[in-house]
């Protein structure tokens, strides 16, 4: 262990030296949680301020006096639709969907007839795409006034459009419902533990094999395995600084939230920061040593990189694995690294306690992972010992 610990201090040494490597890997980290709760607030917050202006845009309107005459009671401001507005909402350049109404509204409506109203909007603009609910809402709302005022003018009770009366009851709680506005916060977590591990794991393998230092080092009358492990604790050290760093960028990212709904919403404290940390940890420990193993017989630098982006993808993938299951996250979840960790966060996001039984697959599997990598990489350097 003194040996290893030898090696460990002297790997952790020639990674905090390459300041520039350092600063790339560190800087987003930290700004990461600002950045991204920033990005999100912003868009709630511009959803929030065009659903306070109540605004419609319309075409036709005139030609629908009744209609007007309801939307105006809504507290909506009734504004004209730009004659070009199909075009500009093909190209993103208007934001708000468009109410057509015919010019024979009102004389299909005195005749008890239906008239048609449209709702213009493109599915891939998604800003106008949002604001479709809203108004739909708001026909739905003169519909059933309309059909309200003709059971009265027939002498006929109203109740009959409403037999039933129906409640909604959620059982989601504040921060469950936020988590869902936050989910993608797990995802960069796990990738800031991978990309704080990559560059030491490979510097420490492949980038001395290619400087030359890596043979005269396992020359030494040094166990294999304490260079191994000393090598290893750097690295895992690294990934899990990196993953404390990023989340604890969370907790001073809500004071730049702009969004009153989700700083009311989104709880994200110490204990949230501790625990998110913690679920890295075997995380770490496991990258790091399957990135060594798979640099240990690259010869550069460069090849080792094009090896590891295998396990870049499968990471950065695994999180989307349950955006895919609609039938919810399933107990292999919890066995899967990466997609282990990604489920768990969002349990802590919700505000759920973890138990055991939730924890110890992902444990066992990352400390299963590094046993076996290490085991690998300490036999490599044996081979090349031995050659």
């Amino acid at each position: 262990m003194r040996q290893a610990f030898i090696v460990f201090a002297k790997e952790l040494t020639d990674a905090l030296r390459d300041r520039r490597t350092l600063l790339r890997i560190l800087v987003p980290a930290v700004l990461m949680g600002p950045l991204l709760l920033s990005a999100l607030s912003g868009l709630i917050a511009s959803l929030e301020e065009r659903a306070d202006k109540r605004e419609i845009l319309v075409v036709g309107l005139d030609a629908a006096p009744t209609l007007k005459n309801f939307i105006e009671r809504q507290t909506f401001t009734i504004k004209p639709a730009p004659p070009d507005y199909e075009a500009r909402l093909r190209t993103t350049k208007l934001l708000e969907p468009v109410l057509v109404v015919p010019k024979d509204f009102e004389a299909k409506l005195l005749a008890g007839e239906a008239p048609t109203v449209e709702i213009v909007s493109d599915s891939a603009n998604q800003r106008a795409a949002a604001g479709v609910g809203p108004i739909r809402g708001l026909l739905l709302g003169f519909n059933r006034e309309r059909a309200m005022l003709n059971l009265a003018l027939r002498g006929m009770s109203t109740e009959l459009l409403e037999p039933i009366d129906v409640e909604e009851r959620d059982l989601a709680s504040v921060q469950a419902r936020a988590a869902r506005l936050t989910s993608i916060i797990p995802m960069f977590v796990i990738m800031a533990v991978l990309y704080g591990a990559l560059t030491a794991a490979l510097d420490s393998t492949a980038g001395e094999r290619e400087r030359g230092s890596l043979e005269p080092l396992v020359m030494n009358p040094v166990p294999h395995g304490a260079l191994v492990v000393g090598k290893w604790g750097a690295v895992a050290l690294l990934g899990m600084a990196v993953a404390l760093l990023s989340s604890a960028s969370f907790v001073p990212a809500q004071w730049l939230l702009k969004s009153d709904s989700l700083q009311a919403m989104f709880q994200f404290g110490p204990v949230e920061m501790l625990a998110f940390w913690l679920l890295q940890i075997p995380l770490a420990a496991g990258l790091s040593a399957l990135l060594m193993a798979l640099a240990i017989r690259s010869k550069t630098f460069k090849e080792a990189q094009a090896g590891s982006a295998l396990v870049i993808t499968a990471v950065s993938l695994m999180p989307m694995v349950s955006l895919f299951n609609p039938g919810g996250d399933a107990p292999w979840y919890l066995w899967v690294p990466g997609l282990a960790q990604n489920t768990l966060m969002l349990q802590v996001l919700k505000g759920e306690t973890l138990r055991w039984a939730q924890v110890l697959p992902g444990m066992l599997v990352g400390f299963a992972l590094t046993a076996v990598a290490l085991f690998y990489v300490a036999r490599s350097m044996r081979a090349a010992v031995a050659r």
